[in-house]
């Protein structure tokens, strides 16, 4: 296989990658911050099983609940699982990645003084302005280092795709690299996830910088 038919595979299994990584950040960055409000809920109940579940998610490889994802229908109710392997694949990344933000969420909330909430309260705020108006940019703030550590994490994370032999770009490696007997494949992968990586710490740095006049 020449270098050419080499990079023009590769490319397509970048783009199924880059694909994966998008919409696991489109989903899981709001989805952390429904799940941070059930883990902080006043009814017990839903707090108490909410906890539980991210202790799960959190507490389990993201590979094996890829395969829960998407063999779960199938073996639970009998369903039809042709088709649902993108599906699945991005559903298992969502919600993994979700619980592990709403719990940067949560301690980005509650680093916050207490004392914001009562002056907000005296000038007239309401419990929903004083959160997003006030409280909300300086915890985005906070928590952008954590959150940048994640998303590198994420990116390095969608190899894990290959469980459910969806042909991303490190699945592609792979296979290219076995049936050629060559190690090149591994060396443009890495080169990738190098450069992805890259991107993401100059545009979260960027973005940490522009909101350098928030204090906590």
């Amino acid at each position: 296989m020449s270098l050419t038919t080499m990079l023009t595979t590769m490319g397509a299994g970048m783009l199924r990658t880059i694909g994966i990584f998008v919409l696991t950040l489109a989903g899981s960055l709001p989805l952390g911050m429904v799940i941070m409000f059930g883990r902080k809920s006043k009814h017990k109940i839903l707090s108490t099983v909410v906890k539980a579940f991210i202790s799960i998610i959190r507490g389990t490889p993201l590979m094996l609940q890829l395969l829960v994802w998407y063999f779960g229908p199938y073996y639970l109710f009998g369903w039809s699982i042709k088709g649902y392997r993108f599906p699945a694949i991005i559903i298992g990344f969502v919600v993994n990645y979700a619980c592990y933000f709403a719990e940067i969420y949560r301690g980005g909330i509650e680093s916050m003084d207490r004392g914001q909430y009562e002056a907000a309260e005296i000038l007239g705020y309401s419990r929903s302005q004083t959160f997003f108006l006030i409280i909300l940019p300086q915890v985005i703030k906070t928590i952008l280092p954590s959150i940048t550590n994640e998303v590198i994490t994420l990116v390095k994370d969608t190899s894990l795709a290959f469980t459910l032999a969806y042909q991303e770009v490190f699945s592609l490696a792979k296979q290219i690299s076995a049936s050629e007997t060559s190690f090149t494949p591994f060396v443009v992968a890495g080169i990738f996830y190098f450069v992805a990586n890259y991107v993401v710490a100059y545009i979260m740095d960027r973005i940490e910088k522009s909101m350098s006049f928030y204090t906590t």
